[in-house]
């Protein structure tokens, strides 16, 4: 089986989502036998790549609403994170622009590093508050998974790679996608957002 999942780096949400993902293919047996590819989206591509603001602030303003607001939504978001093992540290998240980190990607699936790139990728991003448009970021989390630093950072100084990002959008656009996670098993079933572990369990087995 193949599941392609539209997702972005600074998207809680696809964290979550791809967690749940791979609970239900381990529950059903098919973790070995499913081949998953990420897709490239941005939900933000005017993101800046610092801000001086923290991202309950930047909630705040996008939506509108009180900061206390902001703070309570993110702190269920949180809460649902810690349920799947991952520790979402929002205090600290440094929000930035993603491009670049979705740039280094298709390099990481070129080389067949793509489920550990996109994985060390989030755990910056979520878990270590890292700055992951930076390059320095970017050439370790590179490194650590096993791919060239050098070609990496060559990657990063040049525009490598921006046409396979503005490609799997464009396809994103193209399907009516205007927002992540977005998962497509076997070209024949399409699921946005954060499913329950039992709903995907499902579409698997259906396609079994």
């Amino acid at each position: 089986m193949k599941v392609e999942i539209w997702s972005d780096y600074a998207c809680p949400f696809c964290y979550i989502g791809e967690r749940k993902l791979e609970l239900a293919l381990k529950e059903t047996g098919m973790m070995e036998n499913t081949e998953i590819v990420f897709k490239s989206f941005e939900l933000n591509p005017d993101a800046k790549k610092r801000y001086d603001k923290n991202i309950n602030e930047l909630i705040a303003e996008k939506y509108g609403v009180s900061l206390e607001q902001a703070a309570a939504n993110n702190k269920n978001i949180i809460s649902a994170a810690k349920e799947l093992g991952l520790d979402y540290n929002f205090e600290d998240l440094k929000y930035t622009n993603t491009f670049d980190a979705h740039r280094l990607s298709h390099y990481a699936k070129a080389e067949g590093k793509l489920k550990e790139y996109t994985e060390a990728v989030m755990k910056s991003y979520f878990i270590d508050s890292e700055l992951i448009s930076d390059a320095e970021v970017l050439v370790s989390i590179a490194e650590k998974v096993g791919l060239d630093k050098e070609r990496a950072l060559i990657i990063l100084n040049t525009t490598d790679f921006s046409h396979e990002v503005r490609q799997d959008e464009q396809s994103a656009y193209e399907r009516g996608v205007n927002g992540v996670p977005y998962f497509v098993f076997d070209e024949k079933q399409a699921v946005y957002g954060v499913q329950p572990v039992d709903a995907f369990v499902k579409i698997i087995e259906s396609l079994k």
